[in-house]
């Protein structure tokens, strides 16, 4: 008896050591979580997203972003690196390119190429004949890690997201994997960048953000919105900023959405002058509940993946004005499509798109 529980004392002082010593890869900072408000006011739980049809994409997945180009087809950015281009039916769909990496936001320029946010890439060119240029992997001397959103301006800059300079797609097991490590770890080393392509120079407009995501610009172009994942908010920025940081006290700067119920990811321009957001992912209050005990959040890392606090799927797209009020709310508790990222709004229908689904989802208008 005294060798079994010598055996189990030693086992559970090895376990102990383990859950407060093995080494992480985050540096955890404290951070001051404001209260979920749930599912009320405008965002009230409803199920209008629930009756979502389908588009099969055969062996690709996760349609992160789709445009609709010049020619009428869908062009949807895949995990796999490819982008595809559909009839909005979706027949007749073929890959145009994959880049070997994975681009999550992208749009075109007057050209015609399509300016990628290539997650392992950085900044790319894709010219009509299928040609990929990097157009910029550093930004203020430092690697663009994690590329996420981009948008065209009329003038032909660039604005796109740099997610994080902590953790890069690429060197963390991919863009989800990652993206939970600088979430966890609360950094916010994101950043916001222009591209210019008449000096190929690239300038911060905006940093400090806890995961940089989606990029959208106002009708006049005067000022971007981007999406803050890991502090729940969404920010109305000027264009012509330079370094904003938007953590610095007394910055001057107010989101225009703080607190969501959930997970902002990719920004799209709709039409009549709205701005469609998904919420990828619910709040957890767990992970809530964590936000001033770092130590927990390394103890976390070093648990089976079965065990960390990863929110349920929940479907949640949200369309708002320029001055921040909610025009749009479409739900599906279920969660049956999942990981909602996007919407791309036609004339006749909203497309859905999802990091992770095997199909484009689409509603009818």
């Amino acid at each position: 008896m005294k060798k079994i529980l010598a055996a189990t004392g030693i086992a559970l002082a090895g376990l102990a050591a383990y859950l407060c010593l093995w080494p992480v890869p985050i540096t955890p900072q404290s951070w001051e979580a404001p209260a979920a408000p749930g599912y009320s006011g405008p965002f009230a739980v409803n199920d209008k997203l629930a009756k979502l049809k389908t588009i099969p994409l055969g062996a690709e997945e996760g349609p992160e972003h789709l445009v609709v180009a010049r020619d009428g087809k869908l062009y949807a950015a895949m995990a796999s690196g490819a982008i595809l281009r559909m009839n909005p039916d979706g027949s007749g769909r073929e890959v145009v390119v994959n880049t070997g990496g994975r681009v999550l936001g992208f749009d075109f320029d007057a050209a015609g190429n399509i300016i990628a946010a290539d997650a392992f890439r950085g900044l790319l060119s894709i010219s009509p004949d299928k040609k990929v240029t990097v157009l910029a992997d550093k930004a203020a001397g430092t690697p663009i890690l994690y590329a996420n959103a981009a948008v065209v301006a009329r003038n032909g800059k660039v604005y796109f997201s740099d997610a994080s300079t902590r953790f890069g797609a690429q060197d963390w097991g991919g863009t989800f994997e990652a993206s939970i490590l600088d979430i966890l770890e609360q950094s916010a080393t994101g950043r916001v960048i222009e591209y210019d392509p008449a000096t190929r120079a690239t300038r911060i407009v905006a940093k400090g953000l806890s995961f940089a995501n989606g990029v959208a610009l106002s009708q006049d172009e005067r000022s971007l919105f981007v999406a803050e994942t890991g502090k729940y908010r969404i920010w109305k920025l000027p264009v012509d900023a330079r370094e904003q940081d938007i953590g610095q006290p007394g910055a001057g700067l107010k989101p225009l959405f703080d607190n969501l119920p959930g997970y902002p990811d990719n920004l799209m321009r709709g039409l009549d002058g709205k701005v469609w957001v998904g919420l990828v992912k619910p709040r957890n209050p767990k992970i809530d509940g964590m936000a001033r005990k770092p130590f927990m959040r390394k103890l976390t890392l070093r648990l089976p993946r079965a065990f960390w606090p990863i929110p349920k799927a929940y479907g949640h797209v949200v369309a708002f004005t320029e001055e921040g009020k909610v025009v749009a709310d479409l739900q599906d508790p279920s969660g049956a499509y999942p990981e909602t990222t996007a919407v791309t709004e036609t004339a006749d229908r909203l497309y859905v798109q999802s990091l992770h689904a095997r199909e484009l989802g689409w509603l009818p208008k």
